[in-house]
């Protein structure tokens, strides 16, 4: 790698990758007070490979000349450059992560043969297959999932997820993930399924839980849309309030649970305030069974 000074007016901004008119003003202030730490990455053409915030930064403090780095790389090699820069430095929405895990892969897999392979294969596991996975993972050193979990801290099943993720799902199901219809919970399920029949299954889940997603796709898979369908017409959707209360009413019954059992004490300036709140609990929770049992009662 060679390092050189460029004229900013000479660096080309072709690659895709690039992030671009972003919010650079605390970047601004880190270079005023220290100078330009790291050198934006250059290929032989000048074309600006890594470091575009950096580039914008300069550009907007009005600077004509920076250090850069040279490297004189084949194609695909540079392109990952520009995917690792934007995976370990720049924030990146779902999608975009995901694309750039993805197509990351697919070069790192091309310039090294021997590595292993993120497997892209949408069948569901069965549990005995999910923990053999998840012993080979815990060897696996070499493949693209490995590395980047290593730049990135995150997890190598968090980054296998994301890659298929981007790979399996079909245009329509990466659009209601940007709109904000399925979560990744869902997508994971609903992946699992060819893409061509992803789109006639994505209205069936799109407000169905998890769990109640996966009873879809299950049914989708063993006999097709009609099958999921009905699955879908069988459950008997479960109230937003509902869903919102089942994890706090966990933790509470848990937290009470100990306190009972070792006998907390607390006689502290918020003892009141939570002596109000329990109370009104109670009062609820006391209303909420006779409303429960008199439904009962007049079915």
């Amino acid at each position: 790698m060679k390092v050189t000074n460029l004229q900013l007016s000479d660096i080309k901004r072709n690659s895709e990758y690039l992030r671009i008119e972003t919010d650079v003003e605390t970047l601004k202030k880190s270079i005023e007070k220290v100078g330009l730490i790291n050198p934006i990455t250059v290929n032989t053409e000048n074309e600006l490979l890594a470091g575009a915030r950096r580039f914008q930064a300069m550009t907007e403090l009005g600077w004509k000349e920076t250090v850069v780095h040279i490297v004189d790389r084949d194609v695909l090699e540079q392109e990952l450059i520009s995917i690792d820069e934007n995976l370990v430095r720049t924030p990146l929405n779902k999608l975009e992560f995901e694309k750039c895990l993805n197509r990351g892969r697919e070069i790192y897999e091309s310039l090294n043969p021997t590595a292993i392979k993120v497997d892209l294969s949408n069948e569901e596991l069965s549990p005995e297959n999910k923990l053999k996975e998840k012993e080979k993972e815990k060897l696996d050193t070499n493949s693209f999932a490995a590395i980047t979990a290593e730049k990135t801290g995150l997890s190598k099943s968090v980054i296998k997820s994301a890659i298929k993720r981007d790979a399996l799902a079909s245009e329509a199901v990466k659009k209601a993930r940007g709109m904000g219809e399925l979560n990744a919970s869902q997508t994971n399920e609903i992946i699992t399924l060819n893409k061509d029949i992803q789109e006639d299954v994505l209205p069936l889940i799109a407000d169905k839980t998890v769990k109640e997603a996966r009873k879809i796709i299950r049914a989708a898979r063993n006999g097709g849309v009609e099958a999921a369908q009905e699955e879908s017409e069988s459950i008997v959707p479960l109230p937003k309030e509902y869903i919102l209360m089942k994890s706090p009413l966990k933790r509470i019954n848990k937290n009470l649970s100990r306190i009972l059992l070792e006998e907390l004490k607390y006689d502290g300036p918020e003892q009141q305030q939570i002596n109000k709140e329990m109370l009104e609990l109670k009062t609820n929770i006391d209303n909420y069974f006779r409303m429960v049992q008199g439904s009962s009662e007049s079915e």
